[in-house]
């Protein structure tokens, strides 16, 4: 278990079997590190995972969401259930730690902790079927492809909640900045949408010497960079959160050449839908004016990805209770919310559920091995690694979760 230094927990109140196991986990969070495979490739994690569920006797249905994986475990005789859904899938990012865990597939990595959150979960899995102190039964949810391919969706539109039906989903991630043994979980907008924009400038090109037989688009582009920063300041309420970036420019492949097109791409983040529907509009009010007023045409595209994460309040105050019994009232703090966004969102508008953080550390990452990189533990950074300390903390929470919601009704 975790050091003093890292963990403010008071192991009193961690379950003495998880503890007992969590070697085990452990090495096989590190197996899974080392193996980090991207969004709907989790072939080899899904394998892992469906193999150590069937060698604890818990049966599975595979293959929604292409590579998902769903455990069932029943006790009792009560119709009730709940899902417990962890994220498998790794980010195409090259690792620079160097100690023995560290990911064997260059532009491959476990950067956002998915490793420790499908640990977490087997650990769980690993105590519930063994000794299933509940009556109901639990869903145990592996899901590919969180990281930009909306894996979740994809499970829920094969069936998932029709196949499993269940009251409330849960889910939890790692989060650096968070010491080891605190909780972090509120109701409503924990974390923000996810949306896309492209558009294209289209102008004339023509030799640089000589622009005024062209149109050329990179002026243009330019005042509409700074024309979207006004939709935020001006056009929507000052109270609503939102943020537009403009990340990605590109135009021209030489020196003396105008180029035909400009193209701009970047992000939108909102907590709500009449938000994201405001900026699409005067998105493409000001794309579309600005061209015209300099002869060009353009094209906007505007997607959007994933839907604001928001919990409800009554599996909110179920979660926060059981975190309570963990660490102590104190170490269960206010969720902040974040312009990043994450596709458990899905599932929390299909069904009531609850998506919590879980303290992974100090960012300084004092609990990574000799061997990491020069950067911080932060969230999609190369230096990051998972906090195993946290890994008996993450499973008691599911399994003491699961005896509330699910607990035995006497007479």
């Amino acid at each position: 278990m975790a050091e003093a230094a890292h963990s403010i927990v008071d192991t009193a109140n961690l379950i003495p079997e998880i503890i007992a196991n969590i070697d085990g986990i452990r090495q096989l969070r590190r197996d899974i590190h080392a193996h980090p495979e991207l969004c709907f490739e989790e072939v080899r994690t899904a394998e892992l995972v469906a193999t150590k569920l069937t060698e604890w006797g818990i049966p599975i249905h595979r293959g929604l969401g292409k590579t998902g994986v769903v455990g069932i475990i029943k006790a009792g005789s009560s119709e009730r259930a709940i899902g417990l859904r962890a994220d498998m899938d790794a980010l195409p990012m090259h690792e620079q730690n160097r100690f023995g865990h560290a990911s064997r597939h260059p532009g491959k990595m476990h950067g956002c902790g998915h490793d420790g959150h499908t640990a977490m979960l087997l650990a769980a899995a690993q105590y519930l079927a063994a000794h299933r102190d509940f009556d109901g039964t639990v869903y145990l949810i592996f899901q590919p492809a969180e990281e930009g391919g909306g894996g979740a969706d994809e499970m829920i539109k094969d069936g998932l909640f029709e196949l499993f039906p269940m009251q409330a989903v849960y889910g939890m991630h790692n989060w650096p900045g968070l010491a080891a043994g605190q909780f972090a979980v509120s109701p409503g907008p924990v974390m923000a949408s996810l949306n896309t924009f492209r558009i294209v400038v289209r102008g004339k090109g023509c030799h640089a010497a000589m622009p005024h037989l062209g149109l050329d688009p990179v002026p243009v582009a330019a005042q509409i960079i700074m024309a979207l920063q006004t939709i935020l300041t001006r056009s929507a309420n000052p109270l609503d959160s939102g943020l537009l970036s403009v990340t990605i420019l590109r135009a021209g492949e030489a020196t003396n050449i105008i180029a035909d097109n400009c193209e701009l791409a970047g992000t939108v983040r909102t907590f709500s839908k009449e938000l994201s529907a405001l900026i699409e509009q005067r998105m493409r009010e000001i794309v579309q004016h600005t061209c015209l007023a300099h002869g060009m045409a353009c094209d906007v595209e505007f997607t959007r990805s994933y839907p604001a994460t928001v919990n409800h309040e009554q599996p909110v105050a179920v979660a926060r209770q059981v975190m309570a019994g963990i660490v102590g009232d104190q170490q269960v703090l206010t969720q902040q919310t974040t312009m990043g966004a994450e596709d458990f969102a899905f599932m929390l508008q299909a069904i009531p559920g609850c998506y919590c953080f879980i303290g992974n550390g100090a960012d300084s990452g004092d609990h990574r091995s000799a061997g990491h990189g020069e950067g911080p533990c932060t969230l999609h950074n190369t230096s990051y690694d998972f906090n195993d300390d946290i890994l008996p903390i993450g499973a008691t929470y599911w399994v003491r979760l699961v005896e509330q919601c699910l607990a035995v009704r006497i007479g």
